[in-house]
């Protein structure tokens, strides 16, 4: 793995302009520029939270983190570093992906904190203790605070209630800036249809494509039913006018698309939304990094 010194990062940056930092995040400061195209690589800030991610996530949960795990830690690390160099700066992962969070701690090593967004999730266990999980997860990741940190899969309409004590955990965390936003990933429709009137969520990551694979039912979260698109969407786009930030994931229905028509119509749908204000995907190989990035500028044009 190659070492990347903040003096390389420093240089490799100079030519967009100024460097303005926003909270612990340094991002080039394009406010003396001319208006640009709109791209993958751009930051956007999330909803009402404050928090600056770029619209294109490098994810590491394909198959449960099975596709990215299976590349070994020294291909994975070459696959982060292109991300990086090509301009991705939003890393996720979770406890649940085996073994990731422990890759990509490693993989990010070197590479200047406050370059890029960082985000986890919690597993929902009622027997854990939220702080001391917490104090490990910043431990594997070799992080001090996480921009992002989710309640992992959220399945029931009572969910709030029944992980209030890991919510208010959350939030002292937040209060002592070890996140900067907290939130859920849901799946299945009947939690989804809660998130529009919560005012906890900061963050909403949400199953979106233009096919329904891989989306919300009524049934078990993990069945093969195609999701109901007009139901899904229609709570995503009021989840974000509340000011919530929405990340889409399963945009290319975890990799169930494989032809190039659908994967330009996932990504025409979900960036033409006006409700997804960045997305993750899961990539097994720098062609599928620069394919994204190359089909998500070209939807923004759109």
């Amino acid at each position: 793995m190659s070492k990347y010194s903040r003096r390389d990062f420093l240089k490799s940056t100079v030519a967009a302009g100024a460097i303005a930092g926003v909270g612990g995040l340094t991002i080039p400061n394009a406010a003396s520029a001319a208006p640009a195209a709109r791209k993958a690589t751009d930051f956007v800030t999330l909803g009402n939270s404050g928090v600056k991610v770029t619209r294109l996530a490098f994810g590491t949960g394909t198959y449960g983190g099975r596709v990215q795990r299976e590349l070994g830690q020294e291909q994975f690390n070459r696959l982060v570093r292109h991300a990086y160099d090509s301009g991705i700066r939003f890393f996720e992962t979770a406890e649940a992906y085996t073994g990731m969070p422990e890759m990509l701690g490693i993989a990010l090593k070197g590479i200047p904190r406050d370059s890029y967004a960082l985000m986890t999730k919690y597993r929902l266990r009622s027997t854990d203790d939220p702080k001391t999980k917490i104090d490990a997860y910043r431990k594997t990741l070799n992080s001090e605070y996480f921009d992002i940190l989710l309640l992992h899969c959220v399945r029931g309409a009572e969910w709030a209630e029944q992980f209030k004590p890991i919510r208010d955990e959350f939030d002292n965390a937040k209060q002592k800036k070890i996140i900067s936003a907290h939130g859920a990933s849901v799946h299945g429709l009947i939690p989804l249809r809660t998130f529009p009137a919560n005012d906890w969520l900061d963050v909403a990551l949400m199953r979106v494509n233009h096919k329904g694979t891989r989306m919300d039912t009524l049934k078990n979260a993990e069945n093969e039913d195609l999701g109901d698109v007009s139901e899904v969407m229609s709570h995503v786009k009021k989840v974000h006018a509340r000011g919530v930030g929405v990340l889409g994931m399963k945009l290319v229905g975890e990799g169930r698309f494989t032809t190039p028509e659908d994967r330009e119509a996932a990504m025409r749908f979900v960036m033409g939304s006006g409700a997804v204000d960045a997305v993750t995907i899961g990539f097994k190989s720098p062609a599928e990094i620069d394919e994204a990035i190359e089909r998500m500028n070209r939807s923004l044009k759109a």
